[in-house]
Order: C-alpha cells, then structure tokens, then sequence
C-alpha cells in the first residue's frame, strides 16, 4: 500500500483514460446504425437483424447493471480493466469473419463490457478526483459517450464497413492499454467504509435522493432514444429525408456534448441542478409539441438542437447527485441509476415505435412522457447532500 497524502491531488489522467475508453464503447455499439441498409446487404440478413447488433446492448444493460455497480463499488480497478479488455476483445472479434455471427459474437462481448465501463461514470471521479473536481469529472466523463456517438455517425458516412471496423478495433485496443496504464496508479480518494456487497445495494436503494433520480432519469433516456430511433421515419412525411434526419441527428448529439460539458459543471457550481434539469424537461417538452404541430426541417433543426443542449445534460447532473448523496454505495447507486435509464429508453421506445405511422401522436406521446419527469426533479435535500457520508467521507488511501 503506497505512503497516504494529507491532500492528495486529483488524477485527471485515469479520468482522460477512462472517458476515451468510454467514448469507444458508444462507437462500437454504434457502428453499423449509419449504415444499416449497407450493412444488412453484406451480411445477407435483413434489416431488422443488423437492428440487433445494437439492441442487445440496453438488454445486456439492464441485466448487468446491479452486479457491476457492486463490483466497481469493491473492486474497482479490476472491474474496469475488464470492461476495457472485453471492448477490445469484441471489436477484434468482429475482423475474425465477414459475416453476421462473427458480427453479433463481437457485439456480444462489447454489449457485456459496457456496462463495465459505462456505470463508472461516477464512480471513476469519486475515487480519483477531488470533492469539488468531481462534477466536472462526470461531466466530462458523460459528454465523452456522447461524442463516441459522434464519431460513429461519421464514420458511418465517410469510410467503408470494413475500415469502420478495421478503426474501431484499433481504436478499442489502444484505448484499453492506456487504461491498464494509468489504473496502476491507485485510487486517492476511497470511503472510509469499505464496500459490503449487497448491503450497498440496500443501502443505495433505501437512499431517498437515488430513488429519486431513478425515477427522474429513465424520461432524458426514453425521450433522447426515441426521438433518435423514430425521428427520421417520423419526419419523413414532412419531407425530411433520411439524409436531412441524419444530419439532425448528428447535429442533436454534438449539441448534447456540448451541454454535457457546460451545464452540469454551471449548475453544481451555483446550485442550480433542479432548474438546469426543469430547462431540459421544459424544452423537450416545448420541441415534441413543436414537431407535433409544425413537423419539418427547420422545426426539427431547432428541436433537436435544444433538446440536446439543455435535456441530455440531465444525465451527469443526476449521476453527480446520486454519487454525491450515496457515499460508499456510489456504485450500487449508478448501477440503479444506469439500470432506470435503459428501462427507460426500452419501454419508452417501444412504445413510441407503435405510434410511427401517426407522427403528430408519437411526438404528443413523447411529450406527454417527459412531463411526467417534473415530480422527480432534485429537491433540496437532494442538492443539500454534501455530507461526511459522501464527499467527506472519501480518505486519502490507495487500496484497490
């Protein structure tokens, strides 16, 4: 165990680390939704199956998402060397063969390693970065899935399937050994109390703030998702074609990085997390109904734009909040939190999918769903959680 220090400073190397990794993780998932039609030609199978390389994902997700918060909790170094050598084994995998099976199979392992990586989005700046360093932390740390999307969706459009997956492996794998690299540093903030596995879970699930936030984030999840998986089929019959919804999707992510990055860090620096999320509820709710009455290109332009830089930063404002309220249970906490978000994005997706052939109902529908967030917004017991039981409870240590 290395020597402690009176005022350990913060790692920002392993937070860069593991925000690249993380990145990573959305580009592989992503990588074959720019190109489905492509895809779907070269493999030989329909559409609806290239559909799956994604889709199993929010359901390995949803399974995974418990255990892993209660492995990072414990065992965090490992559980994210892990998550790093399973991305790059999977993107590797999928160069083993060109067809769809070696293509799931990778996906596969990508899908079982993303909840590894992905849920320490707190967890990560709660053990290596300082109290008042740590929302800024995660909102890097969020804004970093969000441009690993970005840059799925270019690829997608400017190289081939094979060279975006040629890229991808090389990528993953470089990501992963920078990550071993820097993880052999120790972390310099750990809870006084060590983790107790399943007891974390209760404890995190008796927490009344992450309750809260379960509740609250699974609307920024289903409404992002949706209106990302149905918006061009949405927008089609007002003209909006596939290539112009593409371009609003692009457009719809960079925004929401660029939200993740700013708002977040305003808002815990001044207190203002509840308004910070009630403009993002606010204004997805304003573009759905927008899009509803008025659906078309400029609508659209405007209501993606908005609903990316002020909803998705609702994200690492709510991770923030929980890993600050649930001390030493902070990876249970992000496990459930995580765990809310893909419910979310699953039932509300789905749900809306009904509605594709009526697209002034689907994005009522969406609106309608995203004022159901305004009972859950943070309260001030929530905004007031910064007590010895989290931010002070951390010691300057370097075990796991």
């Amino acid at each position: 165990m290395a020597a402690t220090e009176p005022h350990p400073r913060s790692s920002w190397a392993v937070l860069a680390a593991f925000a690249v990794v993380g990145a990573v993780t959305q580009l592989l998932w992503l990588t074959y939704a720019p190109v489905t039609t492509v895809a779907a030609d070269h493999y030989g199978v329909s559409e609806g199956a290239i559909g799956w390389l994604a889709n199993v994902f929010p359901l390995f997700y949803v399974v995974l998402a418990i255990p892993t918060g209660l492995a990072l909790d414990r065992w965090l170094r490992p559980t994210l060397a892990l998550g790093a050598v399973l991305t790059a084994l999977g993107a590797c995998v999928r160069l083993a063969g060109d067809d769809f099976g070696t293509a799931l199979a990778g996906q596969t392992l990508i899908a079982v390693a993303q909840p590894l990586v992905v849920t320490a989005t707190s967890a990560v700046p709660a053990r290596y970065l300082r109290a008042d360093d740590r929302p800024r932390g995660i909102a890097a740390a969020s804004a970093s899935t969000f441009a690993g999307m970005i840059l799925a969706f270019l690829l997608g459009t400017v190289v081939s399937l094979h060279a975006a997956l040629v890229i991808g492996a090389v990528a993953a794998v470089a990501a992963a050994v920078v990550l071993l690299v820097v993880l052999r540093e120790a972390p310099g903030f750990v809870p006084e109390q060590p983790a107790t596995g399943l007891a974390d879970f209760r404890a995190a699930w008796r927490n009344p703030v992450v309750r809260r936030m379960c509740v609250l984030v699974p609307v920024p999840f289903g409404t992002f998702t949706a209106l990302t998986t149905w918006g061009q089929p949405l927008l089609e019959p007002a003209g909006v074609s596939s290539d112009q919804a593409g371009l609003l999707l692009l457009l719809n992510v960079t925004a929401g990085v660029i939200g993740c990055a700013v708002v977040p860090v305003w808002a815990a620096d001044r207190g203002r997390q509840r308004e910070a999320v009630l403009a993002g509820v606010l204004a997805a709710v304003a573009g759905c109904l927008v899009l509803a009455g008025l659906p078309g290109m400029g609508t659209g332009l405007g209501a993606f734009v908005v609903v990316g830089v002020l909803l998705l930063p609702a994200l690492p404002i709510v991770l923030e909040l929980s890993e600050r309220a649930s001390g030493p249970s902070a990876g249970a906490a992000a496990g459930l939190v995580w765990m809310a978000g893909q419910l979310g994005a699953l039932v509300v997706t789905g749900l809306a999918g009904l509605l594709v052939d009526a697209p002034a109902a689907a994005f009522a529908f969406l609106a309608a769903v995203t004022l159901l967030a305004l009972p859950a917004l943070p309260t001030g017991h929530a905004l007031a959680s910064r007590t010895s039981t989290s931010r002070h409870a951390s010691s300057a240590t370097s075990s796991r």
